[in-house]
């Protein structure tokens, strides 16, 4: 689904100033020890270029209620549809792993332009601690964090199956190599964290769980979890300040499971 996108162009406009003249047929005569005044000459009016068009952003141009949308906005609130949804273009980009799980092509394309760029400017490796997760892969985390931990502490740091980002095969948890905080939000302390924070935007990435939005997201900050949404709305929400999908879209979000 595509939206048309709002131009606004202003036009810029300018009127030259009238030159006045001595009457037709009359020339002054000037005095003898004084020179002859020299005649004004109009100032030019100069080019002003119209300024650029402004283009508005469409935020309906995807969907976020489709789960093969690089928009979709999953979270506690908003379920998958349908919950046990699969990726039909799953793939093995050729990065280093932890787990060696797929994610979606573009994701993937992205993931690896952003490595290649992290190596290359900043000297840093990554590897793909997690990506993809099935419904029945993301049950058994969740159910074994719950045995570890109990259902509060396991909602505030695992999705429940269905509700999770990692079963759209958008989601990608990054560790540094060699592996530091993997995990952890000490991650976010380490040069392979903080290069991911502030460049992911340029390869279609957000940080989905900021450190200040757990109220909005439903989840605690997780400098790990980068989620795929595509260069131009990756662009958009850096240029805008705005961190999360729920603000943006203005979607439900929250800490809370419906009852």
């Amino acid at each position: 689904m595509s939206g048309a996108l709002i131009a606004v162009l202003f036009l810029a406009g300018c009127a030259a100033g009238a030159v006045s003249a001595a009457p037709s047929g009359h020339r002054p005569t000037p005095h003898r020890s004084s020179p002859a005044p020299t005649p004004a000459r109009p100032t030019p009016t100069p080019t002003v270029p119209p300024p650029p068009t402004v283009v508005g952003f469409d935020k309906t141009a995807l969907s976020v209620d489709d789960p093969a949308s690089t928009w979709v906005v999953v979270n506690k609130s908003r379920a998958l549809n349908p919950l046990a949804y699969v990726p039909a273009d799953l793939t093995y980009p050729d990065v280093a792993y932890v787990n060696h799980q797929p994610m979606r092509q573009d994701t993937a394309a992205g993931l690896v332009a952003m490595f290649h760029a992290g190596k290359a400017e900043a000297g840093l490796d990554f590897s793909v601690q997690s990506a993809y997760r099935s419904f029945e892969s993301q049950t058994g985390v969740y159910d074994d964090d719950v045995a570890r931990n109990g259902q509060a502490y396991a909602d505030t740091d695992t999705a429940r199956p269905g509700h999770s980002e990692h079963q759209t095969g958008l989601a990608v948890d990054i560790s540094a190599l060699p592996a530091q905080c993997s995990l952890d939000a000490c991650f976010g302390e380490t040069a392979q964290g903080r290069w991911l924070a502030a460049n992911a935007w340029r390869f279609g990435f957000i940080l989905r769980y900021p450190a200040d939005k757990v109220a909005v997201t439903g989840f605690t900050y997780e400098p790990w979890h980068f989620r795929y949404v595509g260069i131009p709305l990756a662009t958009e929400l850096h240029a805008t300040g705005v961190t999360t999908l729920e603000e943006f879209f203005g979607c439900a979000g929250g800490t809370n499971y419906p009852s």
